[in-house]
């Protein structure tokens, strides 16, 4: 038994799904197709760059589901792997989309639309530069949850990711941060500053949850093929009202994957698919548990790994 992962920001790259586009007459109609519906040249960023442009949060949400579609697309057209036959689609984070648009629950255009918007009112949430977030390796997320708890007068910190085993993501404003490092290195667990220009999945993101709401809420989803495994409860749901109302709370809650992963796992499911740029997701898929089978679909050469 397998599930259908799908990758989230942070596993978007310049060049990404090149020669897919370069070989495949359907995966450049995606991308033009893409270009025209955001009214920006979104194959241009993906396929030359420059990195800093990919980087910004309201290209690389739209970019990373372009990539996993397109993908996806090649996986059904090209060969006789039949996806439905999975149990779950999961993503991390905005992955939750692509799984959703993947699933028939959405439309390519609703999908890019909405990932569009999500994109710019999350990075406009928080002034540029006054949020973030830091990766805590090696930890537990009660020791976690204690220190943040133990030091609320101190300094205001959200776990943001709950990532696998000994990986946890922790979002606030950078002067809180920097005084929740402080506190880590007292405990002697190790942390790490993460490239990002945001302090995303926690309250701080307020504002972009009720931008979302409007957009979400006048948007139609179908029933998905497949069942979708929310972020915010880790649990499966093909209710489109359901679906709704836990893409609205996302924004601001944190990203359960550990959980998601191991209610998959005990779900009998034995076989990951990855598909989209990078394998970050088979990662923490293999912190979590080893023994589980684990494949990564993000080019052209990996079409033969679904054999």
């Amino acid at each position: 038994m397998f599930s259908v992962l799908f990758p989230g920001q942070g596993s978007q790259s310049v060049g990404m799904g090149k020669n897919l586009y370069e070989k495949f007459d359907y995966v450049k109609n995606l991308f033009e197709k893409a270009d025209d519906i955001l009214k920006s040249p979104i194959s241009k960023v993906i396929l030359e760059g420059p990195k800093e442009l990919i980087n910004q949060t309201e290209n690389t949400q739209p970019a990373i589901f372009l990539i996993s579609y397109s993908i996806y697309q090649v996986i059904k057209k090209e060969t006789s792997f039949n996806l439905n036959e999975a149990k779950f689609f999961a993503g991390h984070s905005l992955g939750e989309y692509s799984a959703l648009a993947c699933s028939g629950s959405l439309s390519f255009e609703q999908t890019i639309k909405l990932l569009q918007s999500r994109g710019k009112f999350m990075q406009s949430a928080v002034p540029k530069g006054q949020g973030g977030m830091l990766a805590v390796l090696g930890s537990e997320i009660e020791k976690i949850n204690e220190i943040i708890n133990n030091n609320e007068d101190n300094f205001k910190c959200y776990v943001a990711n709950d990532n696998s085993i000994g990986q946890i993501v922790v979002s606030g404003n950078i002067l809180d941060l920097k005084k929740f490092s402080e506190e880590l290195k007292k405990n002697k667990i190790k942390n790490i500053t993460l490239p990002v220009s945001a302090p995303f999945h926690c309250e701080l993101m307020r504002s972009a949850t009720e931008k979302m709401r409007e957009e979400i809420t006048k948007t139609e989803f179908k029933t998905p093929e497949i069942h979708i495994i929310s972020n915010v409860n880790a649990q499966p749901t093909n209710d489109p009202n359901d679906i709704k109302k836990l893409l609205i709370e996302q924004i601001e809650k944190p990203v359960r994957w550990r959980e998601i992963v191991i209610n998959m796992i005990d779900s009998n499911v034995e076989k990951f698919i990855e598909i989209g740029p990078g394998k970050v997701l088979s990662g923490l898929v293999k912190r979590i548990n080893s023994n589980v089978q684990l494949i990564q679909v993000n080019d052209l050469e990996d079409l033969d790994n679904l054999v």
